[in-house]
């Protein structure tokens, strides 16, 4: 008679038995419902009424008109209509920086205003002109933009300036056709005949101002209308976020302290003992040799091949390494001091919070103050400022990367101390991650 082992192969579970435990699904459906909240509610509350949300935009205000004040006033046209785009700016949504000419190829070239509405030096004589039928053109103001800030910053800052060269427009039509007589109008800039030419005058006088918008600070046609430093910012963060958790996973996997597993190929190393410090330590070098691999094949795809403008490729690469470095650093920091959900904590101290708050996209001034409150010290605020300094405003520290370099030294200090300090601590408390196995 035949018997059966009782000790043969186990049972194996069957996959649709398994997902009727409720508390399978408990875990990861939490978790993921609530990364779901927090990435819908951190992305779209970030983008979605950007006119809303302006608070102090920064938009020069140049007053390059030297007539003299016309006849029963104090102050020429030209200060008259600054005067009056400023107090007509509805509460803080917008920062007029009233400068002069030179001031204004400063703030451009700089980075520090988003476009500007320009009064030209013979405005009130323009204006005078136009009262007295001896005009030939009308009287014009020009909208200056700054690409170099991202399209769509540069887009709000002239459709405000527009708006408010209009507004200014119709104010100053009332105070010129309360000053001509209904009976005779003023001639038109063009000749006119018929019985309408008054009308026609009057019609111009109502509206008498153009506006033409043009670029202030050119870049390069390679520059993805602006939006090449937001994109070269983003490739430097990942690069180092996926890469510092590559490095992470592939190092427990060698040292066995996680499985390898490729396809159908599972495999599990003898673990190796080795300290928690000692282990930080070796993602970290490891992290910085591997960065500058990965630093120089984003600079070579992007400029080398792609033809990306970058004036100071150098540079670009220096600062994009260290940002990198710091990034990685952070990652593996995280890791060590959380375990298993850190690769969760890092994608939102240097994704999901990152990149709402870095005003590469919608500048900061357009977003809900938590955003602003973020981008005082996000990484990715800091490393898009710097970047975007080297690409569009000659390399310049007070247009952003002063600031970003010192932002990457401090992210530095804080992953080196963070880092090592848990796992100290961890490794004092004996806190150990090898589990001792007996020799083959």
């Amino acid at each position: 008679m035949a018997t059966t082992d009782s000790q043969g192969p186990a049972r194996q579970a069957r996959a649709f038995q398994l997902a009727r435990r409720p508390k399978l699904w408990l875990f990861p459906g939490i978790l993921c419902g609530l990364l779901a909240v927090l990435l819908s509610l951190l992305y779209m509350g970030g983008i979605v009424n950007p006119s809303g949300h302006l608070h102090r935009l920064p938009i020069a205000l140049v007053n390059e008109d030297q007539g003299p004040p016309p006849p029963g006033r104090t102050e020429n046209v030209g200060t008259l209509l600054t005067k009056a785009v400023v107090a007509g700016s509805p509460g803080a949504t917008v920062d007029w920086k009233r400068i002069d000419g030179a001031g204004l190829d400063d703030q451009l070239s700089s980075g520090k205003v988003y476009g500007a509405l320009v009064v030209p030096k013979d405005f009130t004589a323009a204006v005078t002109a136009l009262v007295t039928g001896r005009a030939t053109d009308r009287p014009t103001l020009t909208v200056l933009t700054n690409p170099g800030l991202g399209s769509l910053g540069s887009s709000i800052a002239a459709q405000i300036a527009q708006n408010a060269a209009h507004q200014a427009s119709l104010a100053t039509g009332k105070d010129l056709l309360a000053a001509v007589p209904p009976a005779t109008g003023a001639p038109a800039t063009a000749p006119a005949t018929g019985p309408d030419t008054g009308a026609t005058a009057r019609l111009l006088l109502a509206d008498p101002f153009a506006v033409t918008t043009r670029i202030g600070h050119p870049i390069g046609s390679h520059s993805g209308l602006g939006l090449s430093a937001f994109y070269y910012t983003l490739l430097a963060v990942l690069t180092a976020f996926i890469g510092g958790n590559i490095i992470h996973s592939g190092v427990d996997g060698a040292l066995g302290y996680a499985d390898s597993e490729i396809g159908p190929w599972h495999t599990r190393r003898p673990t190796v003992p080795i300290s928690r410090t000692q282990t930080l330590l070796l993602k970290m070098v490891m992290t910085a040799g591997i960065m500058l691999v990965t630093t120089s094949l984003v600079l070579l795809c992007t400029v080398g091949i792609l033809g990306m403008d970058a004036p100071h490729a150098a540079m670009l690469w220096l600062f994009a390494y260290c940002a990198s470095l710091a990034v990685g650093l952070g990652v593996q920091a995280i890791n060590a001091a959380f375990g298993g959900i850190g690769q969760l904590v890092s994608m939102f101290v240097f994704i999901a919070l990152a990149l709402p708050s870095s005003g590469a996209t919608v500048p900061l001034q357009a977003v809900p103050g938590f955003y602003r409150f973020l981008g005082a010290f996000e990484p990715m605020r800091q490393l898009s400022d710097g970047i975007r300094a080297i690409l569009f405003f000659d390399a310049r520290g007070d247009a952003g990367l002063a600031r970003g370099w010192a932002m990457i030294a401090v992210g530095l200090v804080l992953a080196l101390a963070f880092g090592f300090a848990m796992t100290r601590y961890y490794d004092r408390k004996g806190l150990h991650r090898w589990t001792p196995q007996p020799s083959d």
